[in-house]
Parts: structure tokens; C-alpha cells; sequence
């Protein structure tokens, strides 16, 4: 009796510390409220199994209880539904609403909870569902897939990326590539090809411009002392030239003096001249005289000479009266 005593209090002891393992390190929550809800997903769930956690902006509220598939044969659409367990004891309410009562999924969800899809970890590969709001994002439920409480699903970053990857024209690119490459090959070859030649046409341009170089320096240094003495002729000529100027400046200067009091003088002569014919002077009615006197004399003369012409011994006898 001792013996079997012993037995059962060990079984006993080993399925207390079992259920207790299960209470405390596993899934098994006997004393815990929770609540059924399913997130319909339509693309890849790869990485999520039985127990992956659900978060709600990193903290873990609920775990994953299976992953199935359902095929709709009209559409030819098969979507993810994922079964999962809520734990809402996990959420409190703030102190300034303790007469409030916690909202349930529902109210949640009509407030913008929505669930999607994040890798978990690179290394594993495993995923975990991600709760947050997202009043922006509409709210597709499957009514016909699921009878229960659904939270309406989004499409992750990672998804995004993942399908945007996926639609991009691999083929069209690798073409694209091949191409490229298929014409900087033929670059490299012609390049292959025309480069010596090139190479070695700049080569001789360069030692025939490095000897242009040498004989033009050597042309400047024998050139080098002529010019310093040109130059030096020019110095000294400009310098000749400023002595010859400083010398004929008090000659000028002289000249234009005389200049000046000529042109004066001339002015006055001028401004006699004017004087003289102006029409009320008494000097232009004299010479106007004088010329009309000359002019009469003239006259006379040239009678006279008219008659001395038809009749020469005018000279010698004089006119009779």
C-alpha cells in the first residue's frame, strides 16, 4: 500500500507540474477570457503556423489556432482564412473610464481594426499577424467564407513590395540587360580594335608636339638676346623721342603764340573789313565813289584808246577842236 501511495502521489505530482507547464509556458488558458475571430488573407501566408502570435502594434494579444484554405469554384478565388483566439485580457481601459466596459471586436473593427501580415523574423522565416487602426482602409469581410467575428484584413508594406516584385517584367528586363551587355561587348570590341591605333597616332602627336615644343624653345632662346636688345633700342628711342618732344614744346608753344596773335590781328583786319562795307559806313560810300570815278575814267580811256586806235596821229596832234 506504502508502495502504491508512493506510485499515485508521483502521478499525481507529474500531472500537476504537466498542467501546470501547460497553464503557465504553453497555450492552454483555463482561466482566461478569450475570443474567437478569423482574418481572411488572399495572397501567400508563408512563414505562418499553428501558434504564431498576434500584436497589436507589438504587443502580444492573441496566437494563430489554424490556417486553412477555401476555394471559391465560381471566381476561381482561394483565400487564407485564418482562425485565432483573442485574449482581451490583455487590454485595460484608462482610469479616467472605469465605468466604461472594453469594446469588443466588432466595435473594434468599425473603428478601423485591421489585421496584416509581417515577417516575423529573416533568419526563421516565420510571420505573425499585426494588429493596428486604420480607418482609411476599407473593411472587405467574407461573409460567405466566414460565420464568425472577422477582422477585415490589409495589405502589408512587405505584401506591397513582395507583389509589386512580382509584377515587374523580369523577362523584358533581362532583355533589356542582355541587350545592354550584348552592346557594351561590341563597344569593348570596337574600343579593342581602335584604341592601338588611336593610342599610337596620340603618341606620335604628342612627340611631335613635345619637338615643336623643343625647337620653339630653342628658337626663343637664340631669339632671346635680339629682342632684349630691341627692346632696348626701343627704350632708348622712346627716350630720344621724349627729349626731342620737351625741346620743341617751348617752340611750339612760341608758334602757336604767333599763331594766335595772327589769327587776332586777323579778326581785327576782318572786323575793319566789315566795318568798312557796311552800307551806312561813310567809308564804303567813298570807295563806292572812287570805284564809280575809276570806272568813268576807265570809260574815258577806253574811248580814248578807241579813238587813237581808228586814228593814230591823235597821239602827235591832239584832238581839234
Amino acid at each position: 500500500m506504502n508502495k502504491q501511495a508512493l506510485v499515485g502521489a508521483f502521478v499525481l505530482g507529474g500531472v500537476g507540474l504537466l498542467v501546470a507547464a501547460f497553464v503557465f509556458f504553453g497555450s492552454f488558458h483555463p482561466f482566461t477570457r478569450t475570443q474567437k475571430a478569423v482574418m481572411v488573407f488572399r495572397g501567400a501566408t508563408s512563414g505562418l503556423a499553428v501558434g504564431a502570435p498576434v500584436t497589436f502594434r507589438g504587443v502580444q494579444v492573441g496566437s494563430v489556432d489554424r490556417v486553412a484554405i477555401e476555394y471559391d469554384p465560381r471566381s476561381r478565388d482561394a483565400y487564407i482564412p485564418v482562425y485565432v483566439t483573442m485574449r482581451p485580457d490583455n487590454i485595460t481601459l484608462a482610469k479616467d473610464h472605469g465605468t466604461a466596459k472594453l469594446p469588443s471586436v466588432e466595435e473594434l473593427v468599425a473603428q478601423g481594426l485591421r489585421a496584416e501580415m509581417n515577417l516575423k523574423s529573416f533568419v526563421t522565416g516565420t510571420s505573425e499577424i499585426d494588429l493596428d487602426f486604420a480607418p482609411t482602409s476599407p473593411a472587405t469581410l467574407h461573409p460567405d467564407i466566414v460565420s464568425g467575428v472577422e477582422i477585415p484584413t490589409k495589405q502589408s508594406p512587405i505584401q506591397a513590395i513582395t507583389q509589386n516584385v512580382t509584377q515587374l517584367p523580369i523577362k523584358e528586363i533581362g532583355d533589356n540587360a542582355n541587350a545592354a551587355l550584348l552592346a557594351v561587348r561590341e563597344l569593348a570590341d570596337k574600343l579593342d580594335r581602335d584604341m592601338p591605333p588611336l593610342v599610337q597616332s596620340i603618341r606620335e602627336t604628342s612627340d611631335h608636339s613635345r619637338e615643336m615644343v623643343d625647337s620653339a624653345h630653342e628658337t626663343i632662346e637664340k631669339l632671346q638676346p635680339e629682342l632684349t636688345r630691341t627692346l632696348q633700342n626701343v627704350d632708348r628711342l622712346a627716350a630720344t623721342g621724349s627729349q626731342q618732344l620737351d625741346a620743341r614744346g617751348r617752340e611750339l608753344h612760341s608758334l602757336l603764340t604767333d599763331a594766335n596773335a595772327t589769327i587776332v590781328k586777323a579778326g581785327r583786319s576782318l572786323d575793319n573789313v566789315s566795318s568798312m562795307t557796311s552800307p551806312r559806313s561813310a567809308e564804303r560810300a567813298n570807295l563806292e565813289s572812287s570805284l564809280r570815278d575809276i570806272a568813268a575814267a576807265a570809260s574815258a580811256l577806253r574811248g580814248f584808246a578807241n579813238d587813237v586806235e581808228r586814228n593814230p596821229q591823235l597821239l602827235l596832234m591832239g584832238r581839234r577842236p
